[in-house]
């Protein structure tokens, strides 16, 4: 879960349009498809139409239902013959919509019903059909070749259906085509030159394609273009493309994010500029180009006033030059994640002309900006998000920031500025504050802080705010989100906090500090809608008696909370995803009331003292991921029901009072099982889902399942401590992922399987204190590993031990001492002879070698190159071993 404040992330606003139109699209049936359509031909109601449909249609429709296999949305199931049906009025059926005077269909919408299958050839029936959604489906393989034949239409919207191949040349020949949309899908190869043909365009989408552009001259011919989505196709080979947009006069949206710009020989040629030529262009994208600051020559002959959003994110330039603060309709600029090793105020003067006035949303965050938050950010008056977020920022933060009249987000985190906030501050209109990761300290903000009564949310983790209690952040009575985490605090949190905020708080975020008080009640403050709560790594306690019911996410690990954890039931929205008890004094049972939590993942209630055996209601816990309970007194037989828990990736069960044996669906059912290399850890918020079993140090008895071997990428594996009994399955070394192993203090007896020595990544083994026998198979881990891993197993032979097994070879009696003097004196006279004899070799060769190449040219010339190629191979080979 992650600690920033939740801001709407401007940098990617395309993405987010596309995604709003997206949901309303789930709602509606209207023939609007994509933010950038222009609505130039009416489509007419498909509930308008009281005609009978053509029969020749409506049996092209049921045709097209019967190639559908898969229709999870239930989207044609409004399309029955008459004899299933009283009406057979297709124009009433869903995503059919039908001419009010003649009754013939004109438009087929579909879009993201998640079907799957084939597209009939059929569809050519439809010969008014004029617009053709299909998008968000999965029709696989090639788009079919009679859709060339299909000439009447104006709306082709095939992206996002998984169609694969070539882009077929026959869709040149769809001539009154205005919109076209193939991207995303899995197409490759080379975009065909025949969409040159398609003159009527307005809209052209080719975005996520694997292809490549060999010459874009044919897109020059598409002179009613407005729009243009080719992001994620190679432009690499497209010399002058930069001519061929200044082509395109009515050009209004331009997204090239992901088109290998860089590799571009010739982006731009001057002799072909048209002088009078003025851009039309109002959003651009170059967003992951790898672009170096030359591009800047070529990027101000497609900008103009007329560009409102820039997004430049992602690439590698270095500062921006002072035509862009002369863009006087800019009102978004996107420059995070590039390098500018530059100071910020600098960056400011270079746009503080006509841009400053109209500039609303600024990111230039993780950029290497060094500097201050200077007073130059006072002429962005029209500013309203600010995103400096990691960056390398320091000094303090100018007084004219909160003096912005627009200014509602603020996002200056993980820099190096200090607090002095002055009184102004309390004049701001700002909503969303970000500071944490700097070097803010508490004093000067207790004066001022308290005057932000707009402020909504606030994050200051990991400032020095400590070691008291902030007292007036409980003045900002509009806040919904608080994170204080990490922040020094040693201090008793005030008693009346738990209810300053009435049904309003969504992310409450206190860890990591030293704060106490009894806690009971964690439910007046926060809202019905799904709720983040974090006390973990404090010294809060209490008997926790009420919580909110819609809860997303519940921390209070690593306090002192006591009582029983029926609270859990209240938690009755379905939304709970993270829990974690652990590291407390809970007692009891867990409740059986898990079937509210099927979206639960993270499952940890380790280190407490609850006991009883495992509720049967864990079977509806199929979303989890992790189930860490150690510690703890659990008993009984591990629930079949957890079998139910196919998703599960870590299992700790380890130090409880499990008995019975170990299941067999363990390898059958949860075949998604891995484990982690290295030390226990515990799981924190930034929880990366390592992967292990552990048992150990239970009750279990029996023989370990053969069907344990199935769980191929598992990498722990720890059994130790419990009875087991029997042999190791023999099929072990199946099981080439493991690098920890440890079956030590059970009742295991027979022979180590031969097996175990191809397991080559183990990099811990025990298997001591069993009832093991015979030789210890040979491989270079089995041999490698400390004798101490195999004690307590009286009838094991073999290395590393000193026991050997009967036939081996009778280890030699040490020489005696004198034989020893004897041999160590011979082998300093040959030690001796050994350094003359190389010393005057050396010699002698070494001025052999320099009197040759002083005589011999090109002798000299070959060795010297030698050495050259020689010097190359060996700092190549160092930088190898030491990556």
């Amino acid at each position: 879960m992650t600690k920033k404040i939740c801001h709407i992330h401007f940098a990617y606003p395309l993405f987010y349009i596309t995604l709003v139109l997206f949901v309303l699209s789930s709602f509606t049936t209207s023939t609007t498809a994509h933010s950038w359509v222009k609505e130039t031909a009416t489509y007419p109601d498909h509930h308008a139409s009281n005609n009978k449909c053509i029969d020749k249609e409506k049996h092209a429709l049921l045709h097209f239902k019967s190639y559908i296999r898969q229709d999870p949305e239930g989207l044609l199931s409004t399309w029955k013959d008459e004899e299933e049906a009283a009406t057979n009025y297709c124009c009433n059926w869903s995503g059919v919509t039908c001419d009010n005077q003649t009754g013939h269909v004109t438009s087929l919408d579909l879009r993201f019903g998640f079907l799957e299958g084939k597209i009939s050839p059929l569809l050519l029936n439809l010969s008014y059909l004029n617009h053709l959604d299909l998008s968000g489906n999965s029709f696989s393989g090639t788009i079919p070749i009679f859709f060339g034949s299909m000439t009447q239409l104006v709306y082709l919207d095939l992206s996002s259906s998984f169609f694969s191949g070539t882009i077929p040349k026959f869709i040149g020949s769809m001539t009154w085509l205005r919109y076209l949309y193939l991207g995303p899908n899995d197409f490759s190869g080379v975009i065909p030159s025949e969409l040159g043909n398609l003159t009527n365009l307005q809209g052209l989408s080719l975005d996520s394609l694997s292809c490549t552009i060999e010459n874009i001259d044919w897109l020059s011919r598409l002179s009613q273009l407005e729009d243009l989505d080719m992001s994620g196709i190679s432009l690499s080979k497209a010399d002058n493309w930069v001519n061929v947009i200044q082509s395109l006069q009515r050009l209004s949206s331009l997204s090239l994010e992901g088109c290998d710009l860089s590799h571009v020989m010739h982006p731009y040629s001057s002799s072909s500029v048209n002088s009078s030529f003025s851009s039309s262009i109002v959003t651009l994208s170059l967003i992951d180009n790898n672009l170096n600051s030359s591009m800047y020559r070529w990027l101000f002959t497609l900008t103009s006033n007329k560009l409102v959003e820039l997004y430049l994110s992602r690439n590698k330039l270095d500062g921006v030059p002072k035509y862009l603060g002369n863009l006087c309709s800019l009102t978004y600029l996107s420059l995070d994640y590039n390098s500018m090793p530059s100071k910020f105020p600098n960056f400011l003067k270079n746009l503080s002309g006509c841009t400053s006035f109209t500039l609303q949303v600024l990111d230039v965050s993780s950029s290497q900006f060094t500097g201050s938050l200077s007073n130059d950010i006072i002429n962005f008056s029209s500013l309203e998000a600010l995103y400096l977020y990691n960056n390398q920022l320091n000094g303090t933060i100018s007084e004219n920031v909160w003096q912005l009249p627009k200014l509602i987000e603020l996002d200056v985190s993980s820099n190096f500025l200090k607090g002095d906030i002055s009184e102004k501050i309390g004049k701001s209109n700002i909503v969303n504050v970000n500071l944490s990761n700097n070097s803010i300290k508490g004093v000067s903000l207790d004066a001022h802080m308290s005057n932000l009564s707009n402020v909504e949310h606030i994050d200051l983790s990991s400032c020095k705010l400590g070691p008291h209690f902030p007292k007036w952040i409980q003045t900002m009575k509009n806040l919904s989100r608080i994170s204080l985490a990490n922040t020094g605090i040693l201090d008793i949190i005030p008693k009346d906090f738990w209810n300053m905020w009435p049904s309003r708080l969504t992310y409450l975020d206190t860890s990591f500090n030293n704060i106490s008080r009894m806690v009971t009640d964690l439910s007046s403050n926060f809202d019905h809608r799904s709720s983040t709560i974090d006390l973990s790594s404090n010294n809060f306690h209490g008997r926790i008696q009420n919580v909110s019911s819609s809860l997303e996410m519940l921390d209070l690990s690593r306090n002192k909370f006591y009582g029983e954890i029926f609270f859990l039931c209240q938690i009755v929205d379905g939304s709970l995803t993270h829990l974690d008890l652990s590291h407390n004094s809970f007692t009891g049972q867990i409740p059986d009331c898990l079937w509210n939590f099927k979206e639960l993942k993270i499952l940890s209630l380790g280190h407490n003292n609850l006991s009883g055996r495992l509720p049967v209601s864990i079977k509806y816990l199929t979303s989890l991921e992790v189930l860490y309970i150690p510690n703890n007194s659990f008993s009984g037989e591990l629930p079949s029901s957890l079998q139910n828990c196919t998703e599960l990736t870590f299992l700790d069960l380890g130090a409880n009072k499990f008995s019975g044996i170990v299941p067999v669906w363990i390898g059958e059912k949860l075949s998604r099982l891995y484990a982690w290399q290295g030390r226990v850890r515990e799981f924190g918020k930034t929880l990366q889902l390592v992967k292990i079993i552990n048992l150990s140090s239970n009750n279990l008895t029996g023989k370990i399942p053969d069907e344990l071997t199935g769980l191929h990428k598992l990498i722990a594996l720890d059994l130790s401590k419990n009875a087991l009994h029997g042999k190791i399955p023999s099929k072990i070394g199946k099981m080439k992922a493991l690098q920890i192993l440890d079956l030590s203090r059970n009742n295991l007896s027979g022979r180590i399987p031969s097996s175990m020595s191809q397991i080559t990544l183990l990099n811990y083994l025990d298997i001591s204190y069993n009832n093991l026998t015979g030789r210890i198979p040979s491989g270079t881990q089995l041999q490698s590993f400390e004798p101490s891993r195999y004690t307590g197993n009286e009838g094991l032979c073999g290395l590393p031990l000193s026991k050997y097994c009967p036939g081996d070879k009778e280890k030699e009696a040490p020489p005696a001492i004198s034989e020893i003097e004897d041999d160590e004196e011979d082998i300093d006279d040959l030690q001796r002879w050994f350094y003359i004899g190389g010393a005057t070799g050396f010699s002698i060769g070494f001025w052999l070698l320099c009197m040759a190449l002083l005589v011999n040219r090109h002798g000299r010339h070959a060795f010297f190159h030698f050495l050259d190629n020689f010097e190359d191979w060996v700092y190549v080979k160092v930088v190898l071993f030491i990556a």
